[in-house]
């Protein structure tokens, strides 16, 4: 099966064409969202991916979306993925980090008192993100951000380069820009979140110009062949909605091409009545881009192998089945039935739901 074949990302053989995607966990140790040795653990356990993507992680204090999620900022942050890295590479495993700033979908108590920021002055309205105010952690509704100025633009264009070097210094084989599911850059691409009148708004290719700047910065620092952009053309996610996302898309996939980024990873809208992205979206990709390109949503064997054979697809994510299944590797090369992972237990708390799930042998 080609879903067992190596290929090559960044400079390593990867072993298979299995991901896995970015998951939020929410388990880094307090104060501080610092990474731990738990962590650690549970991604060692899910080395035989032939790529992990970690967790979405701030890459500064106004970036941060929802309590106990891991940063990428401070010295202590760095340490402490520096453990994970290190076991994950004992374990023979290829990890990039995600870099993730989420822009409007926060709240002061996220943000150290901080207004969040985004593209436009537009709330995601009824949008809710989780917040730990001592002994009352809970949901509420993100609240109303200020649009970004040009200063405030190239600060954020800075803290991805600073994010993407320490990423490096913390032993990640390449990093990967959270595009996708309504975060920052995702507020600037989609037009019904972007209002702006200057060189950042308006049209394809000023919604795409913060993305191209974020993608130049990281490629300089780090190499643009450990670069990795998540996108999600389809899903309304926090409130995010594109116009006409083919055109932005291929725009994107077209500009992506000529940076000669490692890899393009598509998240496809994966709820019940989302809808399905056409053959002919993910073909014109394939031609607007020459680079590897990851897809992730729903997928099982069969699907996978369909993907990579009509050869829209390099490698295939499997989210939540990595959730429950440290092998799942194994179990999908076995036709080895899965197990069911627990929703209770996927944010916050401990081992139980994380490390603990079994392996098949």
């Amino acid at each position: 099966m080609k879903l067992f074949e190596s290929i090559s990302l960044a400079g390593k053989t990867l072993n298979n064409r299995v991901v896995m995607p970015p998951m939020t966990r929410s388990r880094s140790t307090q104060p501080g969202d610092v990474p731990n040795t738990l962590m650690a653990e549970y991604y060692a356990q899910r080395a035989s991916a032939g790529l992990i993507v970690s967790e979405g992680t701030q890459i500064s204090a106004l970036g941060k979306g929802y309590a106990w999620t891991p940063g990428i900022y401070t010295k202590a942050q760095i340490d402490g993925w520096k453990l994970v890295t290190d076991k994950v590479h004992e374990a023979g495993g290829v990890m990039f980090a995600q870099l993730w700033h989420v822009g409007r979908v926060s709240h002061p108590s996220n943000t150290e008192g901080q207004q969040p920021i985004s593209a436009s002055a537009i709330q995601a309205k009824g949008v809710k993100v989780f917040v730990d105010e001592g002994d009352n952690p809970g949901f509420v509704e993100s609240v109303m951000p200020r649009e970004m100025s040009i200063e405030d633009i190239k600060a954020v264009v800075e803290e991805y380069r600073v994010a993407a070097r320490n990423a490096v210094d913390a032993g990640f084989d390449g990093i990967e820009l959270h595009s996708a599911n309504g975060y920052l850059l995702n507020q600037f691409i989609d037009s019904q979140s972007n209002t702006r009148t200057d060189e950042y708004g308006g049209s394809v290719q000023n919604r795409i110009r913060f993305l191209k700047e974020v993608v130049q910065a990281v490629s300089e620092e780090i190499g643009a062949d450990k670069v990795g952009v998540r996108l999600a053309p389809l899903t309304t996610l926090n409130g995010t909605v594109d116009d006409n996302p083919e055109e932005t898309y291929l725009a994107i996939a077209s500009m992506l091409n000529r940076f000669k980024i490692g890899y393009m990873h598509i998240a496809e809208a994966d709820w019940d009545d989302a809808p399905q992205m056409p053959i002919s979206f993910k073909m014109a990709i394939r031609e607007a881009y020459s680079g590897l390109l990851i897809y992730a949503g729903k997928y099982d064997t069969e699907r996978a192998e369909k993907a990579l054979t009509e050869g829209w697809a390099d490698m295939i994510g499997f989210g939540r089945p990595f959730v429950a299944n440290p092998d799942l590797t194994y179990r999908l090369a076995n036709n080895v039935p899965l197990n069911e992972h627990n929703p209770d237990t996927l944010f916050g708390g401990g081992e139980k739901g994380y490390t603990d799930y079994s392996f098949a042998k």
